[in-house]
């Protein structure tokens, strides 16, 4: 494991796009894993398959591609290249992030209104997404080697993965829908007797 653990630097300045885009899948479908295992239904590993084949086929992809074409743009780490780095992921990158997974899912789930999700949800989840967002990635862009940004931005979306699978199976794409339910399923765990 040791091993593994000190090949995994070499392999992501060798071979960048395989290594951070594997890494961004696994970690995103952590994040569906999590939550399934926070709102204590049976795993669904079907949901959790198509989390990872999304994230795969397209958003580790488009992150690899979205934050070298960012760093290629504005290569600079001033604080004002930084902020407009920033901004440029929150106004296009974000959003079309946000579209291919709630479009994305429901092609995956075989729903006949595959835009009914986005419709319902995207404004919130997007709000929501501007809380935490913008903060990781002027982290990344000013601290995080290149050749590891995708990585960060995964292990980062593992957060939010959790949120956003949430937020697509059972939540409105707001915070407080999370609050609520955690909230919720705290208070039925208080009033449940003790199992003998």
């Amino acid at each position: 494991m040791a091993g593994w653990w000190r090949a995994l630097p070499r392999a992501a300045r060798r071979y960048p796009w395989p290594t951070n885009v594997l890494l961004y899948a696994g970690l995103f479908s952590a994040g569906d894993a999590l939550q399934q295992q926070l709102r204590s239904g049976p795993a669904d590993w079907r949901q959790t398959r198509r989390v990872a084949t999304l994230a795969v086929i397209f958003h580790g992809n488009f992150n690899y591609v979205w934050l070298r074409l960012l760093e290629r743009a504005l290569p600079v780490r001033a604080p004002r290249t930084v902020l407009a780095k920033v901004l440029c992921d929150q106004t296009v990158g974000g959003p079309i992030v946000l579209s291919a997974f709630y479009a994305g899912m429901s092609i995956l789930e075989g729903k006949d209104d595959i835009f009914l999700d986005l419709k319902l949800k995207f404004w919130n989840t997007y709000k929501s997404g501007l809380m935490y967002w913008p903060f990781v990635q002027l982290t990344n862009f000013s601290l995080v080697p290149i050749h590891w940004r995708t990585a960060y931005t995964g292990l980062c979306g593992f957060l939010w993965a959790t949120f956003l699978c949430f937020s697509q199976q059972s939540g409105d794409g707001t915070l407080t829908s999370v609050f609520t339910f955690l909230r919720t399923k705290e208070a039925k765990a208080v009033e449940r007797p003790p199992e003998k």
